[in-house]
């Protein structure tokens, strides 16, 4: 089950400026995957669902902004794959692949990037798409900017937190027996609690909340929606391969670095 809630020009020019602001240029989000218990599981297919003697358990894979918007998510994996696993699954790069996706290009320490990307824990590969954590920062700047990564990573694993409280029937274990069924709970839930969300905007959709405040700099990105690219460069392959690069990754994510450390040294607790 796929819930994907395409972000329109205005919603994806609000998450890329909020991104900036946060330290984090081109970001779009947080991805992680949660485990939903499944107490009445098939006794035939406990051992695809149940990670070693553990309970039977389906996931949710989801990205969620700072104000806790899941426009993305993928439901029915068995609790037996991680987040990798689920990656190769979930069709949250499809529209990059087929070429179909917005546009977005941004700077970063003067250096400019065609791909937005999400924040992840260290589970995940090192893609183009891809920002993680330092594990082991050996300096300063390495450790403000794993301090900065793993605050700004939460807000996903807030999401998770908000749609359980909201939702006591995603948070217990299900007592359903039909799969099918338990994914149109979690979507009815994830659709009423992006609801709720988008509820909150009301008060701050009257005006624009930007246009009033003076900027210290204008924003780095621009944002092209496809039917304002005439032709998409390359192949399928080609596009897939751009994605993956470990190259523009390692660039990407050394460019953060600075930009963070300029940004927020000055502050006090570098915070």
């Amino acid at each position: 089950m796929n819930i994907y809630e395409r972000p329109t020009q205005e919603d994806l020019q609000r998450l890329l400026h909020i991104g900036e602001q946060r330290g984090f240029p081109g970001m779009f989000g947080s991805i992680d995957c949660m485990y939903w218990e499944w107490e009445n599981c098939p006794t035939a297919w406990k051992g695809m669902y149940s990670r070693g003697t553990g309970k039977p358990t389906i996931v949710l894979e989801a990205v969620a902004s700072y104000d806790l918007w899941i426009w993305h998510a993928f439901f029915g994996a068995p609790g037996t794959m991680n987040d990798l696993n689920i990656l190769d699954r979930s069709p949250v790069f499809d529209d990059i692949i087929n070429g179909i996706a917005p546009q977005v290009n941004f700077y970063v320490n003067d250096n400019r990037y065609h791909f937005g990307y999400y924040l992840t824990d260290g589970i995940y590969p090192k893609w183009t798409t891809f920002i993680q954590s330092i594990r082991l920062p050996q300096n300063q700047k390495h450790l403000l900017f794993a301090q900065t990564q793993e605050s700004v990573r939460e807000d996903v694993e807030r999401a998770f937190g908000v749609l359980q409280a909201r939702f006591v029937v995603v948070k217990n274990p299900s007592k359903l027996w039909d799969k099918e069924k338990i994914g149109n709970v979690m979507r009815a839930c994830i659709i009423l609690h992006n609801m709720i969300v988008e509820d909150e905007w009301a008060p701050f959709t009257q005006y624009n909340k930007f246009e009033f405040q003076p900027r210290e700099v204008s924003d780095t990105f621009t944002v092209n929606m496809p039917s304002n690219i005439g032709e998409n460069v390359g192949t399928t392959m080609d596009r897939r391969t751009r994605l993956r690069n470990r190259q523009i990754h390692e660039n990407l994510k050394d460019d953060l670095i600075e930009n963070i450390w300029a940004k927020f040294e000055h502050l006090p607790n570098n915070m």
